[in-house]
């Protein structure tokens, strides 16, 4: 089954059916998705990581400084409640769900405005991977250039690697580094968020738990061995088929995250602001691409 078809079945299982085991899914989808991560790293060559890497980090800093501004923007003018509109900001400038799930704490957010944000991005998430591959081919991106623009336009990480992977094996190389590179600036702004929400309150701050992106680790210490112990790189490519397979199963499970009640309280403003953002920051990446201006 390929990536868009785990997460068709797991989102349309969700709504027909129901996950009555919510919870347990939900929490079980970051760390299939680390493993996932980390076992694709097997297919990797390091000095080629490396590279896309120190590329990446001029217009990653950039892209997430442009995102961020441009929605608390549009979250002022559309009179979007604050933390509904900085969480989707959030998600869409970093990594998605994993950015909502870790910037939820320190700025106080109730619920309500995590649950809103999440549904909005995961909507607007499984939109991209259906539709970013297709948009591709139709234009003719190079793998290269399909791999920077989905590691810097599609929210998650979990369908930045499916959308590339089903475009190609430098495409999935170039995404999946790029967006690792990306996700790692979840720790110094939830740092910085919890000294603004402190600032703003008046008060010390409580203490803020930035996660630790260990996959990211792992990741690099399967490409470093695959790298520099030549012998093992049969076994790598193993490692990274079974990597693509559990991917499929992460997507499905991110499919039957999506419930009826979190959609029923999605009103239009927020989704509206996601769309808004993403549309945004999609064409403009698009754009600097194809001029040249990110390579």
């Amino acid at each position: 089954m390929p990536a868009w078809g785990g997460l068709l079945l797991g989102v349309a299982m969700a709504l027909t059916m129901g996950n009555p085991h919510l919870a347990r899914t939900r929490a079980l989808t970051p760390k299939l998705l680390a493993g996932s991560v980390v076992g694709l790293g097997a297919a990797m060559d390091l000095r080629v990581v490396a590279v896309v890497g120190v590329q990446g980090v001029g217009y990653t800093l950039v892209g997430i400084t442009a995102t961020l501004c441009l929605g608390v923007f549009l979250g002022r003018w559309l009179a979007i409640r604050r933390n509904t509109s900085w969480l989707v900001s959030i998600g869409t400038a970093i990594c998605g769900g994993s950015a909502i799930a870790a910037a939820a704490p320190v700025l106080r957010a109730d619920e309500e405005d995590t649950s809103l944000a999440l549904a909005t991005v995961f909507l607007l998430n499984a939109l991209a991977l259906l539709l970013f591959p297709f948009i591709g081919h139709a234009l003719h991106l190079s793998e290269r250039a399909f791999g920077l623009w989905a590691a810097l336009a599609i929210h998650d990480t979990s369908s930045v690697v499916g959308a590339s992977a089903m475009y190609g094996n430098e495409a999935l190389m170039v995404a999946t580094t790029t967006k690792l590179a990306r996700a790692l600036w979840i720790v110094p702004l939830t740092l910085g968020l919890g000294f603004w929400v402190a600032r703003r309150e008046s008060c010390e701050a409580a203490p803020v738990k930035a996660p630790r992106p260990w996959f990211i680790l792992g990741f690099l210490v399967m490409a470093a061995l695959v790298t520099l112990v030549p012998v093992l790189q049969p076994l790598g490519l193993g490692v990274a088929a079974i990597a693509k397979r559990s991917l499929v199963l992460t997507l499905f499970l991110l499919g039957l995250g999506l419930s009826r009640a979190s959609i029923a309280k999605m009103g239009p403003k927020p989704i509206l602001q996601g769309l808004l953002l993403w549309l945004m920051v999609a064409g403009a990446t698009l754009g600097a691409i194809l001029a040249g201006w990110v390579r």
